[in-house]
């Protein structure tokens, strides 16, 4: 394989049936263009074939691993309303090969699994970084290949691996950093995603803290609309992501990923953005005040809110450094004479900030027409990137997919990138909404996020938190200091 160009040479090739095989559908510069371009989730197809972490199965990890002792996250198989947040689960300490054991629903096992029966749990190894799970194998890293799709020297050293029982799933969430590119390589997994400027209808929180994830009040799979009555508005987009297949999630964009079958294997990695520089200050804003309000309020009591992915020290003194470094970075990066046009002051004296996201003034409806969005094929322009080897994930049915071979079904809408380049026909339904209602809703959410009675009074320090923090309020203070050390450099 030709390593600057994804592709195989077909000199050799019997016929051009065999020679189709043999090719990537993209070249790494174009499947840049396209991950760079795009405002909304697509899949990619044959991109992988000859990728040596293909092969990457739960069993064939748990023999390279030999024996290496994993922490896997415990959660329970239930179906009520509240999201199963990372530090309401348990933990265990375990090897692959024990968890593949305990896995086969064998009633009566010993070892680190024995407490939990296997019909009412399931086990998820997330968020394992390559560099310390395989960190003395680092010849492994080789064997994930991003550069295919554009990113040359980026392999395993900068992925995640995800190994997960059937039913574990991640809470919904979004990443404020990057995009995020997701290999799936053993199992199933479905995806829902809803779009950024659906944020208010997400009722986001940073209660459990982890840095650069803002988390959803909401079970999003058996949603509590009585509470969280704005939900309701909210687009969701479904796909269940098969082997083989690589999701491509754009920048803020929620998640909620759950495995369908009986073992899940997947590899990720988060694409760095221009945009992530002030996002580094929003998240240092963040981190400063959670942790200064959450240690004064009980000092000996980290675990109730703070992610047990979170290990950093969170003393004020440590927030205090990585607030400056993160502002610092973001002017040694722009540079001091290039004037930042982050905010305007309106004639009425309100702030008007100026988003780069995926801000319109009319967005799509949350009434969408019912659709099954397994993989498959959806009618294309001839211009159109999409076809069989890139197809964008769509507004759809909030019943789970079907699970026949994979068919988007859609009627005609233009799909457009950020430059304005139009990619072809999306074919969904869609309803007009102003920007303006989306704004409203912040309000009606903050007024709905208390359980509280009326005629009760206490505030505790999550409610001033989810104020203090909502991530529309940190990026205007990040836009604040910015403008003022600018004006003092």
């Amino acid at each position: 394989m030709a390593a600057d160009s994804g592709a195989f040479t077909n000199e050799d090739s019997e016929s051009g049936e065999e020679e189709g095989k043999h090719v990537k559908p993209f070249t790494p510069e174009k499947a840049k263009e396209i991950i760079m371009s795009l405002q909304q989730p697509a899949i990619f197809c044959n991109m992988v074939f000859d990728w040596p972490a293909q092969h990457w199965t739960a069993k064939h990890l748990s023999e390279v691993l030999q024996g290496k002792q994993i922490r896997f996250r415990m959660g329970t198989k239930r179906t009520d309303t509240a999201p199963q947040f990372e530090t309401t689960c348990s933990y265990v300490e375990a090897t692959l090969e024990e968890f593949l054991t305990w896995n086969c629903d064998r009633s009566s096992i010993s070892g680190p699994f024995r407490d939990y029966d296997h019909s009412k749990f399931w086990a998820y190894a997330d968020y394992k970084y390559f560099v310390s799970l395989f960190e003395d194998k680092t010849d492994i890293f080789q064997d994930v290949m991003w550069s295919d799709f554009g990113f040359p020297g980026r392999n395993g050293q900068e992925s995640t691996l995800w190994i997960g029982s059937m039913g574990a799933h991640t809470p919904c969430h979004l990443d404020t950093y990057g995009c995020n590119l997701v290999f799936q390589v053993q199992g199933r997994k479905r995806w829902h995603l809803f779009p950024p400027e659906d944020t208010p209808f997400l009722y986001p929180t940073r209660i459990p803290y982890e840095e650069s994830s803002v988390f959803s009040k909401i079970n999003v799979v058996n949603p509590d609309l009585k509470r969280f009555p704005q939900f309701w508005k909210a687009r969701r987009h479904m796909v269940t992501l098969s082997p083989g297949q690589v999701l491509f999630v754009p920048r803020h964009w929620w998640h909620y990923v759950e495995s369908i079958d009986p073992v899940t294997v997947s590899i990720n990695s988060w694409i760095e953005l221009e945009e992530d520089h002030q996002a580094r200050v929003e998240e240092a804003i963040t981190r400063m005040l959670v942790c200064a309000l959450k240690t004064a309020e009980n000092p000996h009591d980290m675990r109730a809110w703070l992610n047990p992915t979170e290990v950093e020290e969170t003393s004020h003194e440590v927030n205090c450094r990585y607030l400056n470094g993160a502002v610092s970075a973001f002017f040694d990066h722009y540079g001091t004479s290039k004037v930042v046009e982050t905010q305007a002051l309106s004639t009425d004296g309100e702030y008007v900030i100026k988003e780069e996201l995926n801000v319109h003034n009319h967005v799509e409806g949350a009434q969408t027409s019912s659709h099954s969005l397994t993989l498959g094929t959806v009618k294309q322009e001839a211009a159109s990137p999409f076809g069989p080897d890139l197809v964008p994930v769509i507004p759809g049915s909030q019943e789970p997919p079907s699970e026949r071979g994979g068919m988007f079904e859609s009627d005609g809408e233009d799909f457009v990138g950020k430059n304005g380049k139009r990619f072809g026909k999306l074919h969904c339904t869609k309803r007009q909404r102003m920007m303006s209602e989306s704004e409203n809703a912040v309000v009606e959410q903050m007024a709905s996020n208390s359980t509280v009675a009326p005629s009760q009074t206490f505030i505790s320090t999550d409610d001033l938190l989810d104020c203090l923090v909502n991530p529309q309020v940190t990026r205007i203070v990040a836009q604040l200091l910015i403008q003022g050390r600018s004006l003092r450099l």
